[in-house]
């Protein structure tokens, strides 16, 4: 694969990331594809993933998999994209490093599931790798239950925190709290859900950072679905299905308004349903 970068970026690092988050979306693809047949029956039968390619104006272009309607997940969003080009000054004043050259390369994986029952938490991660004239790793997993489970939370933050240890002890306690203070509704004062970790902007020893977020990939791929299967098989009433259908609007709130991925997609020219595809297919208020 060749691709415009900076003339100080890593290349084959770049390379490297690119080809992994496309492995790490079939890996995920996969490991939810089993869960969709593992839980389906006559009335809900499993869901498949449709993917779709699309290039990029300027540079670039991705991959978007989503399922809907399934035994498990209303709606699942796993896409990738590899993009480059030039930012809108206007945007680029808020990009770290490309105030002076607004040109910039980008890889990354982004994932949001919502499944049917309201007993499965909702989850989002967030893997990425940004070079202008600066280059960083940035990204991040939450849970948004619908009703909070303190043995599932401490299983969800566990995982993360293992994932973090493995790398430099210092990352859970500082990448939990910034997960906390970022994934929060101000207008509500209220939190997304029972958070995870975040980061961005590790930038020193880029290697040892893409071996971090190769950590995180795999953890989320170990935890996520233990969770649905200790919950996908649990009933619900209509009043559960009502509750979970509030937290999706909550959902969508913080994604249209607070939400860095969903802003840096339009932006940089991305492509749209890929972006929108974080919604729940409905929600309430």
């Amino acid at each position: 694969m060749s691709f415009p970068l900076a003339a100080n970026s890593n290349a084959a690092l770049a390379g490297d990331v690119s080809h992994y988050v496309s492995l790490l979306q079939n890996q995920i693809c996969a490991a939810l594809t089993t869960l969709e047949e593992q839980f389906a029956t006559a009335n809900h039968p499993a869901a498949d993933f449709s993917p779709q390619s699309w290039e990029r104006d300027g540079g670039g272009g991705g991959e978007m998999r989503v399922m809907t309607n399934g035994a498990v997940f209303d709606k699942a969003g796993v896409n990738v994209s590899t993009v480059w080009g030039r930012f809108d000054p206007r945007f680029a004043a808020q990009i770290p490093g490309a105030e002076s050259d607004p040109s910039f390369w980008a890889a990354g994986i982004s994932l949001v599931l919502h499944p049917r029952n309201p007993f499965v938490p909702a989850v989002h991660m967030n893997l990425r790798h940004l070079i202008t004239t600066k280059a960083w790793f940035g990204g991040g997993a939450d849970l948004t239950p619908t009703f909070v489970d303190p043995v599932e939370a401490a299983a969800f933050h566990q995982s993360m925190q293992q994932a973090c240890d493995r790398n430099d002890p210092t990352y859970y306690p500082r990448f939990k709290q910034w997960c906390d203070e970022y994934f929060f509704l101000p207008h509500r004062g209220e939190a997304r859900g029972i958070g995870g970790i975040f980061f961005d902007y590790l930038e020193e020893d880029l290697a040892k950072q893409f071996a971090f977020v190769q950590d995180v990939g795999a953890a989320f791929l170990d935890v996520y679905p233990r969770l649905v299967r200790a919950k996908a098989h649990q009933s619900w009433t209509a009043e559960d299905k009502h509750q979970q259908a509030i937290k999706r609007g909550r959902y969508i709130e913080f994604n249209l308004l607070y939400d860095r991925g969903t802003k840096f997609g339009i932006e940089t020219g991305g492509n749209l349903e890929a972006i929108f595809v974080s919604l729940p297919p409905g929600a309430v208020w």
